[in-house]
């Protein structure tokens, strides 16, 4: 979330049920130790936190850096947690950015100034000058300004942007500072309860370091044009208004996801962030380097992972797991090839809406898997496209209809529209 210096402005995403609320601690960080036997030799454990940069694979001028493996003595009784954290904060927020989004002002004599009007986070990408931040942080700039952790301060131009995935990249004049790439880490590798570390700008405050844990993976967060972001990072770090678009690592400093959005209804944290992860930041940023876009994968058609509730109403075995089809765009990729849409209403009351009950509509089909991947939940769908597929690939979706009849249907996947934001 971007912070706003000259008022308050509706710019920060906001989930369904209200943003942010009031801070949480971390977890506890025990106490340092001291051994007061002078006689006893002191016992380390050596802690090596490696470091190796990857290159962005259209940037083929760009090298690969390495940097020296950082090694932490900890001595007998002394504390391992705050030595890890004082380790990563020096090896990444050196890559750690501070953005401001400036704008244009004009007073009652037609005289303009450029000000700052919001601000946020970002992370050195490559050494071509390449940084990464949210699509939020620099949507609608008159001017970009980015402040490096060695206090360089550059203009910086929009590379590339994607509301979808809420990701942009933006790059600064490399010949003016000393650029230090994070390193990535790897999305296969992030478990609930481990260590989540975020380093940003919340509130301005430049540089600053938070730790909690990753609360949950796989989380459907929204992005400003409608579409939702799948595979989402949970942690109880805390994030705040500013952090936006810094990165959220884990206990080996590698950047895990980059942090979007908190849950609270009081704009400040509530315990309750998230981050986009990190498989997702490597397929569209290197697009947004290249080409200045990221074009995601598009079935045209809306569902809703299927309920065992649902199964005498609609006709399926209760065994039955997968996602239940809704309906179909017009002229989409899913329109015309076979599927079957929901049409009628069964007794089922989904919620309350203005006019009433709303039912649960029948005779729709149930996907259960789709190329080889089995579907349990809509979602699925929606990570596999994101994480292997493009338009103009085709995908085959297996899918059953009421009676348990099943059959295979392929589809030619488009192009996501562009929704107004």
């Amino acid at each position: 979330m971007k912070t706003n210096r000259l008022k308050w402005l509706p710019i920060l995403l906001v989930l369904s049920l209200g943003l942010m609320g009031c801070g949480l601690k971390g977890p506890a960080i025990g106490l340092l130790s001291d051994n007061n036997d002078d006689s006893q030799p002191v016992a380390v454990t050596p802690i090596v936190i490696e470091r190796i940069v990857v290159a962005t694979p259209q940037a083929s001028s760009a090298t690969v850096a390495t940097v020296a493996p950082i090694q932490i003595q900890i001595p007998a009784g002394g504390d391992s947690e705050t030595e890890i954290l004082k380790a990563i904060y020096r090896k990444v927020n050196q890559s750690v950015v501070y953005i401001e989004n400036l704008t244009e002002l004009r007073n009652s004599d037609n005289e303009s100034a450029i000000v700052p009007e919001s601000q946020g986070s970002g992370f050195v990408w490559d050494n071509l000058g390449h940084i990464v931040t949210n699509d939020h942080v620099v949507s609608g700039s008159d001017a970009l300004q980015v402040t490096f952790a060695d206090g360089v301060v550059l203009p910086a131009e929009i590379v590339g942007s994607d509301p979808d995935s809420d990701l942009a990249v933006i790059l600064g004049d490399p010949a003016f500072v000393n650029l230090t790439p994070i390193e990535q880490g790897d999305i296969r590798e992030v478990e609930v309860g481990q260590r989540a570390i975020a380093i940003g700008n919340p509130f301005g405050f430049v540089g600053t370091l938070t730790s909690g844990i990753v609360s949950a993976i796989g989380r459907s967060i929204p992005a400003v044009t409608g579409f939702s972001i799948p595979m989402s990072i949970q942690t109880d770090a805390a994030i705040n208004p500013g952090n936006s678009g810094g990165p959220l690592l884990n206990d080996r400093g590698q950047i895990i996801g980059v942090n979007a959005q908190i849950r609270s209804d009081a704009r400040s944290n509530s315990g309750v962030g998230f981050a986009i992860p990190i498989n997702i930041v490597q397929r569209v940023v290197p697009e947004l380097i290249a080409t200045g876009s990221y074009r995601h994968a598009y079935l045209g058609l809306s569902g809703q992972t299927f309920s065992p509730a649902w199964a005498d109403a609609l006709g399926f075995p209760r065994e039955t797991r997968g996602a239940y089809v809704l309906g179909t765009v017009d002229s989409g990729p899913s329109s015309n090839v076979g599927l079957r849409p929901a049409a009628g209403d069964t007794d089922i009351v989904l919620g309350i809406g203005p006019n009433g009950p709303e039912y649960l509509p029948g005779g729709g089909d149930l996907i259960f898997r789709i190329d080889d991947q089995p579907v349990t939940t809509f979602d699925d769908i929606l990570i596999y496209l994101e994480s292997f597929k493009s338009p103009g690939d085709t995908v085959t979706l297996s899918v059953q209809q009421a009676g348990g009849e099943s059959r295979e249907v392929q589809i030619t996947l488009g192009e996501r529209p562009r929704r107004s934001q």
